[in-house]
């Protein structure tokens, strides 16, 4: 393969990219230094430049990935008219994010490989996420629609929800039973989202 020349500022970007690009076509498995630097075009060493080992490469991809995440959910909640919505919009755009990422949410959720105990950015990017759903459902509170004792309980409820439809739908799970009910993918996670939604405002009349 014929060797590309990164500036140095532009290795790391690139490093990740190849990474991602491994991921999905091969998975996590395939991953390893030498390996992304040949998908990189770069010499087996270069990798060394910006990561120590496998493991920092997986943890700043992690951080990037919910980085992102935290940007897509804060966008949703933005163009939101009421802490109602506010939480259906989050679902959706955390749906979203893993249909249009699919790499990064394969490895965001995966510790053991990321090690948040040496690379702690992953983490803390990811509690920053977090902390817009918290933001979002102390909004609900603040408005009635949640008790204040149960704020905690709702937002992980509402976190398991939105993550495992997202799961489901990106290991093919969810298209299967959607096929069997007879509709779409979409338009199951739309009306699952829609129904939770609707537990929560029957929760306050």
């Amino acid at each position: 393969m014929t060797r590309t020349s990164y500036h140095h500022g532009a290795l790391r970007g690139a490093l990740m990219d190849a990474c991602l690009r491994l991921i999905d076509t091969e998975g996590i498995a395939a991953v390893s230094l030498r390996r992304v630097a040949r998908e990189a075009g770069v010499s087996t060493g270069a990798p060394y430049h910006h990561f120590a080992d496998r493991a920092a490469l997986l943890a700043a991809l992690s951080a990037n990935g919910f980085e992102r995440l935290g940007a897509a959910l804060a966008a949703a909640r933005a163009t939101a008219d009421t802490p109602l919505a506010a939480l259906t919009a989050l679902a959706e755009a955390y749906v979203r994010f893993s249909r249009e990422q699919p790499a990064y949410f394969r490895l965001m959720f995966r510790p053991e490989l990321s090690q948040p105990e040496k690379h702690p950015d992953a983490a803390v990017a990811g509690e920053a996420a977090f902390a817009v759903l918290a933001d979002t459902v102390a909004d609900c509170v603040a408005a009635g629609l949640v008790e204040p004792e149960r704020a905690d309980t709702v937002t992980v409820a509402w976190w398991g929800i939105a993550h495992g439809l997202a799961s489901l739908w990106l290991d093919g799970q969810l298209a299967k039973r959607a096929n069997l009910m007879h509709t779409t993918a979409p338009d199951l996670v739309q009306n699952i989202i829609q129904a939770c939604t609707g537990v929560l405002r029957r929760g306050v009349n």
